[in-house]
């Protein structure tokens, strides 16, 4: 009896195996995870990328700060934190970056990372910001966003509504395919608090966090980051090394490291 259980049970098992086998089989077409097919995300992400080019480094001048860190990086379960200051030309630069590294560059001066750019980059975003009308929104979408519901924010004005569920798996989904941005304050107001939730994605899954520090966007752009407010202004981005937690630390101590990492302890007087 004993015996037939096993059997059995090795039976299910190998039927499991054949029938992942044939998925592998059937994806012939890889895709990112959330259904963006990668060859079209990275033309997508190519032609943004030739496109804001000249915005970064023509019109603006950035400079990147601490490029070293991100060589050697894993390419997988990678969680960047920044704070932030635009909804768009924020995570457009470090596409750019992100697609230098890949290259192995140590600046972003000259783009010929567009030629080839990483497709396994995600960042997390506003699901209201995402959806709103028009175009340019579902194409940000198509290259990697990962939307989630605020639980304080929705429409512009502040709610309170309990946490959305989907989002934890959501981002899990992005680490395990990629290298993920998160805004772990959630809005660019500058000394905003950072939110419980970038804790808890850190003590559960556990990824490698490295800190961003970006100034300039502010200035230079209007709070989409789609039309200049400046022209010449300096962007600096600077890239720090990774992190560590205690595996025992509170939601508390994480919180604290991060608002320091990123800048945005409030001043004093």
């Amino acid at each position: 009896m004993k015996k037939e259980i096993e059997s059995s049970s090795d039976a299910v098992k190998e039927q499991k195996s054949v029938k992942k086998r044939r998925r592998r089989k059937l994806n012939i077409v890889p895709t990112d995870g959330f259904g963006n097919v990668v060859f079209l995300k990275r033309i997508l992400i190519s032609v943004l990328a030739g496109v804001t080019y000249p915005r970064l480094n023509i019109y603006n001048k950035m400079n990147v700060e601490g490029m070293e860190h991100l060589k050697g990086l894993p390419r997988r379960n990678v969680l960047f934190i920044s704070n932030h200051q635009t909804y768009y030309s924020d995570v457009i630069a470090f596409y750019h970056i992100f697609c230098g590294a890949k290259w192995n560059m140590k600046s972003v001066k000259m783009p010929w990372y567009i030629l080839n750019p990483r497709a396994y980059m995600y960042y997390v975003a506003a699901e209201e910001t995402m959806k709103q009308s028009g175009w340019l929104p579902k194409i940000f979408a198509m290259t990697g966003a990962v939307t989630v519901k605020r639980s304080w924010r929705a429409a512009g004005q502040d709610v309170k509504r309990g946490a959305d569920v989907s989002a934890p798996g959501k981002i899990k989904k992005a680490l395990d395919k990629g290298w993920v941005v998160t805004f772990p304050q959630g809005t660019t107001t500058p000394y905003a608090p950072v939110r419980k939730g970038t804790a808890n994605i850190i003590k559960t899954f556990n990824p490698i966090v490295v800190p961003i520090n970006i100034d300039g966007f502010r200035r230079a752009f209007d709070k989409k980051g789609l039309f200049f407010k400046k022209k010449g202004t300096k962007l600096h981005v600077r890239i720090k090394e990774p992190i560590h937690f205690d595996p025992d630390a509170s939601s508390e101590e994480i919180l604290a490291k991060i608002t320091e990492a990123i800048g945005q302890t409030p001043k004093k007087g």
